[in-house]
């Protein structure tokens, strides 16, 4: 893989300062939505994110469950999320780092016991009980292998989120129910 071609610190560096002038303007939202999709297929349904108008991902519900495996889960994109900060986290740090990768590779998984989901079980926790990220990369050999150290630990530092998954954060939900 050849050296970066993006100067992240020049890229980085206007915005930035507008972060320090304005603070508020750092704070974003990311926002997915139900899309419209069949009700009366309980087994799958499609998200839109406001990120990327126009694009829809199609989930469903895994087959440990009663769904058709034909798509991925929620649990999938959970990791496929993990996986994508991960990456674009180390791709970043390693550019702004100057260090020029070889490889990255990724793996995320996550454990979960699907006795809790079907309410088999009261004793069985309902959600993932363990998440494993294995990341392997090859960076070329600059003789000064404790960059390649630090860059890992600024990519675990800086990855949304890994930080996100292992601190946690208040989750609230509103439900509102309606008859027509």
């Amino acid at each position: 893989m050849p050296a970066s071609t993006v100067n992240l610190r020049e890229l980085q560096a206007p915005i930035k300062a507008r972060y320090l002038e304005h603070p508020e303007q750092a704070q974003i939202t990311c926002t997915a939505r139900s899309a419209r999709s069949d009700l009366t297929d309980p087994l799958h349904c499609e998200v839109a994110l406001d990120a990327a108008p126009g694009v829809t991902i199609r989930s469903g519900a895994h087959a440990g469950v009663g769904g058709a495996g034909d798509v991925p889960c929620s649990g999938d994109l959970l990791m496929a999320a993990l996986l994508a900060c991960q990456e674009t986290t180390i791709r970043m740090v390693a550019a702004a780092m100057g260090i020029e990768l070889e490889s990255v590779e990724i793996e995320a998984v996550a454990a979960a016991d699907l006795r809790g989901t079907l309410a088999m079980d009261r004793e069985v926790a309902i959600g993932m009980t363990a998440v494993d990220c294995r990341v392997r990369l090859q960076v070329k050999d600059d003789g000064r292998g404790e960059r390649a150290r630090r860059l890992l630990e600024n990519a675990e530092k800086y990855c949304i989120v890994l930080n996100t998954l292992r601190n946690g954060v208040e989750v609230r939900t509103d439900f509102k129910v309606e008859s027509i």
